[in-house]
């Protein structure tokens, strides 16, 4: 079947790869939104699942991601400290839960994380569960032996982006392959982790990339799929970028959406930047999950005003 209009979409259940690139020349995105609501209705009944992070240890970086502050490589003025106290991930998380957020991740800087620091990210993910919060992390490269560590200790799911296309990444990255990013994510798999990955939108890759970083997120079978757009840091290599137009933006929820009807889409950085005023439709644009509050080196959104949004649009918290 082609699909060739936004309109020919209300009888489709999930996209193949040569209809999705049919639906680049669609004159109107109406059509291409409704259908998307439609999915994630019949996925999460419109049902929002909120996740928030914590910085917990930030910049010094020796990865060179060029979309990132934190990088060593990276000019720009980002804070630089050690993983923070035990007390202060909790007094975040209790924050977050108090605001509705169903899910809570600790973000650490870093090629991957070992040792004494594991174990106390460990320990503090028993203390999540304690509070109600289902824990997440993004540690960076883990193999199996840790992965299954933070497992054991209550880890619901890890967080690993792919960022973009195997074809795109190495213009973003070149001291680790995206073949790590894949070996990481399925050692995640392998000890019985939710996984979430995603990708950064805006760096200067073409549709294609993104749907063939659509298409290998479904086949690999993660459970959450972030949709980041990218805020150009002064002192990155993408600091000159253009941020993404707002139709657009919401045309890769719907389209990620349309690809993985059964999973959860979650915007996350970048959505205010980049959307504007028509922030507020990517609920109607398919998305059924959202990071809220603070990002990593970048202000986000304050829970109250997301919490507005959410019961404004007619939708409700997990």
């Amino acid at each position: 079947m082609s699909v060739k209009r936004a309109d020919d979409l209300s009888a489709v259940k999930e996209l193949q790869f040569d209809e999705v690139l049919d639906l680049m020349n669609v004159s109107s995105p109406i059509g291409l939104f409704m259908a998307a609501l439609d999915r994630m209705m019949e996925h999460s009944g419109g049902t929002i699942d909120l996740c928030s992070i914590i910085n917990a240890k930030s910049g010094a970086c020796p990865e060179d991601c060029s979309y990132c502050a934190q990088s060593s490589r990276s000019r720009s003025d980002v804070e630089v400290y050690p993983l923070v106290e035990d007390d202060v991930i909790l007094s975040n998380a209790e924050e977050a839960h108090k605001n509705k957020v169903k899910r809570f991740c600790i973000v650490t800087s870093g090629r991957s994380t070992s040792g004494d620091e594991l174990k106390r990210i460990a320990y503090v993910i028993t203390k999540l569960r304690d509070i109600g919060l289902l824990p997440c992390a993004t540690l960076g490269l883990l193999g199996e032996d840790e992965l299954k560590i933070l497992k054991d200790a209550g880890l619901e799911r890890y967080h690993h982006n792919l960022e973009t296309s195997e074809r795109f990444f190495p213009e973003i990255c070149s001291t680790h392959s995206y073949t790590d990013k894949l070996r990481t994510i399925e050692a995640a798999k392998k000890v019985g982790l939710s996984v979430c990955s995603g990708g950064i939108f805006g760096m200067g890759e073409s549709w294609r990339d993104r749907l063939d970083m659509a298409y290998a997120l479904r086949d690999i079978g993660v459970d959450s799929i972030p949709v980041n757009y990218l805020m150009p840091i002064e002192g990155t290599p993408l600091s000159g970028m253009t941020i993404i137009e707002p139709i657009e933006a919401l045309a890769v929820i719907s389209i990620f959406r349309l690809i993985m009807p059964q999973r959860q889409i979650r915007v996350c950085g970048g959505r205010i930047q980049a959307l504007g005023e028509l922030h507020p439709l990517i609920f109607t644009a398919g998305a059924d999950g959202l990071l809220t509050g603070n990002y990593l080196t970048t202000t986000g959104r304050e829970y109250r005003d997301d919490l507005r949004v959410i019961e404004q649009m007619g939708f409700n918290c997990a």
